[in-house]
């Protein structure tokens, strides 16, 4: 999937009347996935390489309104600091607009 570096500003997904930049804020990651779901929820993985400040961002010019997706963020697991990364689960976008499912 065609992906380019996008922005870190504004936080969440946006799209810009040709594609989405999407951007995700996170002190502890050490990893970002971008899952995207189709109509039948079959994934497809898109890894962010992006950072600024915190902020990991990347640029889909195919992804259009409507598009299902979460993220899944890899680093420490550790509750006792506060630190609770797991890739295992899929994380609703904190700025998103809505929801479903």
């Amino acid at each position: 999937m065609e992906t380019w570096p996008g922005s870190a500003y504004p936080l969440g997904a946006t799209f810009d009347g040709s594609g989405t930049n999407f951007a995700l804020f996170s002190e502890v990651a050490a990893r970002i996935e971008l899952c995207l779901f189709d109509d039948d929820g079959v994934e497809t993985r898109v890894e962010f390489f992006e950072i600024d400040a915190y902020v990991w961002h990347a640029y889909l010019p195919q992804v259009q309104p409507g598009q299902r997706y979460g993220y899944r963020v890899y680093g420490d697991y550790d509750p006792k600091s506060g630190t609770r990364c797991n890739p295992n689960k899929l994380l609703l976008d904190p700025y998103a607009k809505a929801t479903c499912g």
